[in-house]
């Protein structure tokens, strides 16, 4: 697994989901940018999605939750800034965070998932 290439590609799909977000329904290029999106992400989930589900289905075991395992595509953040808000990436349940909103996010630069739990939790769980 070429770990750059994986991140180039988690970037590009991070940057046309914000581009998406950004224009109205109403905009003449939305359906243009929204099946790029859809590509990319098909793109995305063929390249790598055997690789990251492996990693995502770890992290769970190694968290002791028994949420489903999702699309890579699902855990994405809003941007690439890497510090993904207490509200992005997917909600899990967890042994460890019980009572507790944690979510998974698929973050760039280098490529990892990161456990937010509320405020004040933030760590680095797996890195490609």
């Amino acid at each position: 697994m070429n770990s750059e290439e994986l991140n180039r590609a988690l970037v590009a799909l991070i940057e046309k989901k914000a581009e998406l977000h950004k224009l109205t329904y109403d905009d003449a290029r939305y359906d243009d940018v929204e099946e790029e999106l859809h590509d990319l992400e098909d793109d995305f989930n063929d390249e790598y999605g055997a690789f990251l589900e492996a990693a995502l289905e770890k992290v769970h075991n190694d968290l002791g939750s028994d949420t489903d395992v999702l699309l890579p595509t699902a855990y994405l953040p809003a941007n690439t800034s890497g510090t993904p808000t207490p509200k992005e990436g997917v909600w899990i349940d967890s042994e460890k965070y019980s009572g507790k909103e944690a979510r998974l996010t698929l973050v760039p630069n280098p490529t990892r998932l990161v456990l937010t739990v509320g405020k004040a939790v933030q760590q680095e769980v797996w890195k490609a």
